[in-house]
């Protein structure tokens, strides 16, 4: 038997993981987000390594004998050589969304797999990198859409499948890998590793 644990209390990664067709449990990580990393692709794969051996820790005696999968994930926002996280209050998401209008930015999701089998436990960790490009927007527009309350606990402070999907004029990439999971990526890998 193979358990799947997600680290993560995000409603839009549960949906996500939902969409893979398998039982999980959710195990937030509650440690605080901290990086040494540089380049966005290393500190989304450091920051999901730290949540995923976070909850691995809490399951390490829990399933001795079942093959156990813990699986991290982090979303970040790269604009403009600017790593862009949650914003800290309105103004600062107004001042987010001015800089990501009509222009193309990118988004990085880092996944970690800690799986832990026979006393054994590994870590494989990867990302996926997607190209989003907005239509431009007023600051009326932008105001409105900071009001909405949306933008509050999102990279970037924008939804692609909110109310800010008016605003997305093309994607390059996943699409899921945006909202906060690239589950086609994570099924391929699970699939490589035997674990789906």
């Amino acid at each position: 038997m193979i358990r799947y644990v997600l680290a993560s209390a995000s409603p839009r990664r549960l949906e996500l993981m939902e969409q893979l067709g398998i039982y999980f449990e959710v195990s937030p990580a509650h440690g605080e987000e901290k990086t040494t990393k540089e380049l966005p692709e290393d500190i989304v794969e450091e920051l999901s390594c730290a949540k995923a051996c976070e909850a691995a820790d809490r399951y390490a005696d829990k399933y001795r004998n079942d093959t156990t999968v813990i699986i991290g994930a982090d979303t970040i926002v790269f604009h403009a050589n600017e790593i862009m996280g949650k914003p800290k209050d309105k103004n600062d998401a107004a001042a987010m969304l001015a800089k990501l209008q009509n222009d193309v930015h990118q988004v990085y999701t880092g996944v970690t797999l800690v799986i832990m089998e026979k006393g054994e436990r590994r870590n494989v960790t990867f990302h996926e990198k997607t190209d989003v490009t907005m239509y431009p927007m007023t600051d009326a527009q932008i105001q409105a859409y900071v009001a909405t309350g949306e933008p509050m606990d999102k990279a970037g402070a924008y939804a692609i499948q909110g109310k800010c999907a008016i605003y997305i004029r093309k994607i390059d990439g996943e699409y899921n890998n945006v909202v906060g999971l690239p589950v086609a990526r994570l099924m391929q890998e699970l699939c490589a590793l035997g674990l789906a």
